[in-house]
């Protein structure tokens, strides 16, 4: 039997119920029509974070960063990259600390980059740092992703 899963579209916040099989079949949102796995890292603000993390039944995995920081530049590309080649199994999200303070207030980001993964809305696991994509892999295989 398929499971459907629920997921938060990026575009318009319409939660949207997907069969797993279908995952990677691209799937649209049913209100506004764009694609509801995009191969890019979502940016959340606090309009829009409980919603997205707290609705997807997908893993999130949060970047918070900020513009001005140099470890969080270098490691963008490799953030970007995974969210290209894992949409079907991880959501990626970006949250800039310096545009929306109180988020990084919020759930007590003391360094940047840092990475929390969330289920359904919880966050279980937190590393901070600029990961090389086979350090972030194992972390991710570690904390059941």
């Amino acid at each position: 039997m398929d499971t459907a899963l629920e997921l938060v579209c990026p575009h318009c916040q319409a939660v949207n119920r997907v069969a797993s099989a279908r995952l990677h079949d691209t799937p649209l949102c049913g209100k506004c029509g764009q694609t509801v796995l995009p191969p890019e890292p979502i940016v959340l603000t606090g309009q829009t974070f409980d919603r997205f993390v707290g609705r997807n039944h997908l893993p999130v995995l949060v970047d918070f960063w900020a513009p001005w920081c140099g470890p969080c530049k270098m490691f963008a590309p490799v953030f970007a990259q995974m969210a290209a080649s894992q949409s079907a199994r991880l959501r990626f999200a970006k949250v800039d600390t310096e545009a929306e303070p109180q988020l990084g207030a919020q759930h007590g980001i003391r360094s940047i980059p840092t990475l929390a993964l969330f289920r359904q809305g919880r966050e279980v696991a937190r590393v901070s740092g600029a990961l090389p994509a086979t350090q972030l892999e194992a972390w991710l295989r570690q904390n059941g992703v």
